[in-house]
Order: C-alpha cells, then structure tokens, then sequence
C-alpha cells in the first residue's frame, strides 16, 4: 500500500520543487553554460528497478573528456571536475535534474542509488541481497551512511537494511538524515 502513496508523493514533491527551484535551475545552466564547454546537463545509463536501465539526468560538473566510471575509479577526480561543477558536488545541486527522473517514474525520491550500468558487481550484489526490485531513489540510506566514502558491500548492506525496514516513517528519517549530510557536505568525494 506505501508503493501507491509513495508514488504521489514522489510527484507532489517533485513537480513543487521544480516549480519553486525553476529559477535557481536557470541561473545553475547558465554558469555551467560560462565555466566550460559541452552540454548543461550530464546523462548516463544506470540501473533500475528490477533490472531495467534508464538514464539519469545530472547537471554537469566535469569536463567533456572525463571517463564514463563511477567517480571511486576516477583515481583524483578533482582534474576533472570544473570550477561550477565543484560547488554543484559540495551543494548537492547537481542532482537537481533527477526530479525530472522522478517525475518520469525511473527515480522516487528515497531509495538505493542507482548503480551505473557497467558496476556489475555492485549489480550483481544487489540483485543477490533482493535490493534490485527498488526502484533507484535520489537519495537512500546507504547516501547518508557515507555515499562515496563507503564501499560497494557495505552500499548492499544499507540497501539490504532499508529494503527490510521500508516506510513513511524510514524515509523521513532519511530525508531528514540526507538534508543535515548536505549542509555539512559529507560524503561527497572531490579528490583522490
């Protein structure tokens, strides 16, 4: 029953915060647009629910010729993060667009990150653990476990945990949770 209730919610929050973040949205395309060349916004293929691949969108915040891996197997990712993309990643802002990927009904608004498609092993992880029948949130309780910080089995465990604890009250709390992780900027890797 919380599936149905979760979905509205997704959508009242969303399209609210799109609307009321609609000129931060602007002004954040057009410094992406003045600090370095290529598109405003990043798309790459990530895994859903149930095994199904989507593409998530993001505000772009590395340079055109940054390898299409998880930001742990970039080695320092600080050369290839942009002046705006820097502040975007500290502020959590360049997950903005995912409200677009809620909206659609790739994303909800808590669940697990979603794995890029060539992460086959934390794929394969999940699916192991039960976690591939969530559907991918913008944040999730292994984010405000440690989000880039942790590794790939302690991501499955948090996964595993909200899987078996899942509701209303849960994702509040990691709503809650994932607010306090941004205005302390934990978690977020910036360099090697």
């Amino acid at each position: 029953m919380y599936n149905f209730f979760k979905r509205i919610i997704d959508l009242a929050l969303s399209l609210g915060a799109l609307i009321i973040f609609s000129p931060l949205f602007l002004i954040l395309c057009l410094l992406i647009k003045m600090d370095s060349k290529g598109p405003v916004f990043f798309k790459q293929k990530r895994a859903g629910e149930n095994e199904s691949y989507f593409m998530i969108y993001k505000f772009r915040t590395m340079r055109t010729d940054t390898p299409n891996v998880s930001t742990d197997k970039l080695g320092d990712p600080s050369i290839y993060i942009t002046k705006v993309g820097r502040f975007l990643r500290k502020t959590s802002l360049d997950e903005l667009p995912q409200l677009l990927n809620i909206i659609n009904g790739d994303m909800t608004i808590v669940g697990p990150r979603p794995a890029l498609y060539n992460q086959y092993e934390l794929i394969a992880a999940r699916k192991k653990a039960g976690v591939h029948v969530l559907k991918p949130g913008l944040t999730g309780y292994a984010q405000v476990k440690g989000r880039d910080l942790i590794s790939d089995e302690e991501k499955v465990a948090y996964d595993h945990h909200y899987l078996e604890n899942f509701s209303f009250l849960f994702d509040i709390k990691i709503i809650w949770l994932t607010a306090i992780s941004v205005v302390k900027s934990e978690g977020v890797r910036m360099n090697g």
